[in-house]
């Protein structure tokens, strides 16, 4: 059995619902009322909730799940029983209710429509109110020996893995494949997103982009051995705004470097304006002395050839990560800082004299 609990403001239509022809089954207790109709339910109720003008939420709506194999070992007398300890325990007892019994779907079910407001104008708490309402059907399942649905869903969820191993095992080789490839071009920026994308594409992975009704892009998808995975359950740096912010180079590194000599700002200037650059103008005109291209001859090589195969995959990814340039402009900094400088000396000078 599992119970949920939630604060509503349509009780009209809550119990116009409830008790609709079609999914109405059998009426089980009608508790401080006197009336048994919907509409007369609701007026018998709203006098009672009117003594309260504050409240909004005047009603609550309750939900009783019964287990396909406990239907059978409940008859209308023992679900009557059911829904008064339910609202017993829920702290009812002085308010209004009506319960209910559900037939529309392939489990049966009971639905407990209840004034917030008690005959004494009190509010009922619904400070986690769903959380207590699963708490009190746990308790009721155990006591009348039903089942109970945490264990059935963590059986469910054990069988699950159990059978289907191969998807579990496509899972973990999918898993392997993307955070190696992750930790080697993180941070990379553009050349390294291409080469990840390419080698992807190399091992047989796939991404593609769930887009929802307004053409939004919400989330990746990846697809092996025709398997296809979630981002969540690959892992949390695989999401599509997580991904993006893997490969955003850092500033941090290149800060804490001592050997930088900062050029004329005339060639800072000169620096085309680009839409899409990783590296800010200001970075690009900063030189290392006995600097030696080690690192960023091999990349640019092999970007050359690589980049070109990964531009059809950026187009079918289209903005699926865009790096963006941050930190600050170092040159301009260390310009004005030295302009700064030099005119403090003169003002002490100055004084001097």
């Amino acid at each position: 059995m599992i119970g949920k609990c939630k604060a509503i403001a349509h009780g009209s239509t809550a119990l116009d619902y409830i008790f609709m022809e079609g999914k109405l089954g059998s009426r089980l207790a009608f508790h401080n009322l006197c009336s048994r109709e919907p509409k007369a339910i609701y007026e018998e109720m709203k006098v009672v909730s009117d003594y309260n003008t504050r409240c909004r939420n005047k009603f609550l709506r309750i939900e009783i799940g019964i287990a396909p194999q406990d239907e059978k070992r409940l008859p209308v007398s023992e679900l009557m029983g059911i829904a008064h300890l339910f609202a017993r325990q829920m702290g009812l007892g002085n308010h209004q209710w009506v319960a209910v019994t559900h037939k529309d779907t392939d489990n049966m079910h009971i639905h407990i429509i209840a004034n917030r407001i008690s005959l004494y104008g009190e509010v009922y708490d619904t400070t986690f109110v769903s959380n207590r309402a699963a708490r009190v059907a746990e308790e009721i399942s155990r006591e009348k020996g039903l089942t109970i649905a945490r264990e059935i869903k963590a059986e469910r969820k054990h069988q699950k893995a159990k059978t289907n191993p191969t998807r579990e095992q496509t899972k973990q080789q999918v898993q392997k494949i993307c955070y190696a490839l992750l930790d080697k071009y993180k941070g990379t920026g553009i050349t390294g997103h291409s080469m990840f994308l390419y080698e992807l594409n190399k091992n047989n992975i796939a991404i593609e982009r769930m887009k929802n009704k307004q053409g939004n892009v919400y989330g990746l998808k990846f697809s092996y051995c025709g398997q296809t995975f979630k981002a969540s359950e690959i892992g949390r740096e695989f999401g599509y705004h997580s991904l993006q912010k893997n490969f955003e180079t850092t500033n941090k590194e290149e800060s804490r470097k001592p050997h930088l000599t900062v050029q004329e700002p005339t060639e800072r200037k000169e620096q085309p304006d680009t839409g899409y650059q990783l590296v800010p103008p200001s970075r690009s005109s900063i030189s290392r002395d006995n600097d030696t291209p080690r690192m960023q001859n091999p990349i640019s090589t092999v970007a050359d050839t690589i980049v070109s195969a990964a531009d059809e995959l950026m187009e079918g990814l289209g903005d699926l990560i865009t790096p963006t340039a941050q930190g600050d402009d170092y040159a301009e900094t260390a310009w004005q800082r030295k302009l700064r400088n030099q005119a403090n000396r003169k003002k002490k000078r100055g004084r001097g004299l």
